[in-house]
């Protein structure tokens, strides 16, 4: 009895681990890493991309909203070195919903595994996201990250493939441009943050030096603040060399006046403040995200005003950004209207909820297509051109939101605003405003992103009485008439509650048909206008 079941379990193991036979009209690829690359196991997401072209690499040309190259994406949990997962029609996709809808063809194929890692945070939950390692949450490029070489097969999902791909190679280290005469970086462990994690947190910041800085050790200026994106570039592009570094030519052109002898003197600043769920935190606290905004303002500018002579006084701290930069800029005075001494902001994100782009949070049913329609109901657009052609819908970016990561985890704009906005889901990751599947609001949700202060119109009214007095003559904000992703919307309903105010507040609309991006002034006129401004209120210190 006993050598038969040994017989019988050998028989078995043998049944296990030989390949299946592939299905008619089944497609799969099987991805396993080795030892070489990862010695232990890996949570985290394991992507494939099929490219019609080689270069770049087919796993950076994923990730874009209006991305033509398919890829499919599953989670793994504890995966081990030499074990396949295998992605069937079952994965994730974008834009191919399913690989059974990927046309025959020669594709250009790869492999990436984005490697979680886990958080015990301080509120008592335990998640596995993606820890960013200072590439602002690129998985494409993150280090730590694991690839294939680059293969090309024929897929034909009628007659099925089995396609296996080793994630053999590591993304290395990102290397952060040197400090120069004029430009220094920052970088400090956020205590705050690292509390709330149970992980190592760190802040960072771009100073740009002003003119005269080392030949004068007396003075101090004041300093701009530019929030945005995670980079690691020089504040307003600044560039030494007309041909590299900052944004071209007007990098080198915004450098040329800035060293001027003419130039106003002054700091300008750019924060690198990326979470486990997006490039940036939006330099607010929030239930998923943590405390940023008091780390920004207790232990990062602290920090700079201590290592750098800036000036200590509100007038002397002013803001700017666009889009995300530009809601962050506009949150930051309003939530510190005592610190910061104005802000110039740009095209920013939704910054009153009535206008989620497109969307009324709290009285639409859904987010994918809009109320008043029994037939033909349209799909609510979340990019046009500036001509008014719709790029991209509603549907579609969650559709990509779902691909790249699951459980609030793809690092994309949505998500990022439920990371930053909304209440913490009962499995510790960032409960969903809307699902994904249908577009179905959770209304709840959107109550709780308005009473905690992120829908900043009604912020500001429910709070007028205490805020008007100390925003008086500080807002200044700019968008397109034809804002690409529908920002002008907002910033309409903002000005008309400020109409009905005495706050000095001013509002500029590029027309006809300027798009996300636009700003009235160049780089060297805004700073010339905030130097004016800082100026004349100094007068008061």
């Amino acid at each position: 009895m006993v050598k038969r079941l040994s017989h019988l379990a050998a028989l078995l193991a043998v049944c296990w681990c030989a390949p299946a036979a592939l299905a008619q009209g089944e497609s799969k690829f099987e991805i396993s890493f080795p030892p070489s690359a990862h010695a232990g196991p890996i949570t985290g997401r394991v992507f494939v991309a099929l490219a019609k072209r080689e270069t770049p690499e087919p796993i950076a040309q994923v990730g874009s909203w209006n991305g033509q190259t398919p890829f499919f994406a599953v989670d793994v949990e504890q995966l081990a070195p030499g074990t396949p997962v295998v992605m069937g029609s079952r994965a994730a996709g974008f834009p191919a919903s399913s690989l059974k809808d990927v046309p025959a063809g020669d594709y250009y194929v790869q492999a990436l595994v984005n490697v979680y890692t886990q958080f015990h945070r301080s509120d008592g939950h335990t998640i596995w996201a993606h820890m960013d390692q200072w590439e602002g949450q690129h998985f494409t490029r993150s280090p730590g990250n694991l690839t294939s070489e680059v293969r090309k097969v024929h897929l034909d999902p009628s007659a099925g493939y089995d396609v296996k791909l080793e994630l053999t190679r590591v993304i290395p280290p990102v290397q952060p441009p040197p400090d120069t005469a004029w430009v220094k970086r920052v970088k400090i462990q956020s205590q705050l943050l690292t509390k709330f994690w149970g992980h190592p947190i760190y802040l960072g910041a771009t100073v740009l030096l002003p003119k005269g800085y080392d030949d004068h050790p007396n003075e101090r200026y004041p300093t701009i603040y530019i929030q945005g994106h995670f980079g690691l570039g020089a504040p307003f592009g600044f560039s030494e060399r007309p041909t590299t570094g900052g944004r071209g030519p007007a990098g080198y052109q915004f450098s040329q006046q800035w060293t001027a002898d003419d130039f106003p003197r002054m700091f300008a600043v750019t924060f690198q403040h990326p979470t486990p769920y997006f490039d940036d935190s939006y330099a607010v606290n929030s239930a998923n995200d943590g405390p940023y905004g008091d780390a920004l303002l207790e232990e990062l500018i602290p920090y700079l005003e201590e290592h750098f002579r800036m000036v200590r006084s509100p007038h002397a701290r002013v803001l700017t950004g666009g889009s995300t930069g530009g809601w962050e800029s506009l949150a930051l005075q309003v939530y510190h209207p005592d610190f910061f001494g104005g802000t110039w902001t740009m095209y920013p994100d939704p910054i009153d909820f009535r206008r989620y782009q497109l969307v009324n949070i709290y009285e639409d049913a859904n987010a994918f297509q809009p109320p008043g329609f029994e037939y033909n109901v349209p799909e609510r657009p979340l990019m046009r051109s500036a001509e008014g052609q719709v790029t991209v819908t509603m549907r579609q970016m969650c559709q990509l939101e779902e691909a790249l990561g699951s459980k609030g985890r793809s690092t994309q704009q949505l998500e990022a605003w439920e990371a930053v906005y909304g209440p913490v889901g009962e499995d510790g990751y960032p409960r969903p405003l809307w699902d994904k599947s249908t577009g179905k609001i959770d209304h709840e949700v959107a109550l709780y992103m308005r009473d905690h202060g992120y829908d900043l119109t009604y912020y500001l009214q429910k709070n007028w009485a205490k805020l008007g007095p100390l925003l008086k003559g500080k807002l200044h904000l700019y968008v397109g008439d034809m804002d690409n992703f529908y920002l002008n919307l907002a910033v309409y309903m903002l000005e008309e509650f400020l109409k009905t105010t005495d706050a000095g507040a001013t509002f500029e609309y590029g027309r006809p048909m300027k798009g996300h991006g636009w700003q009235p002034m160049t780089n060297p006129e805004l700073v010339r206008m905030i130097a004016a401004e800082i100026q004349k209120n100094a007068a008061g210190h």
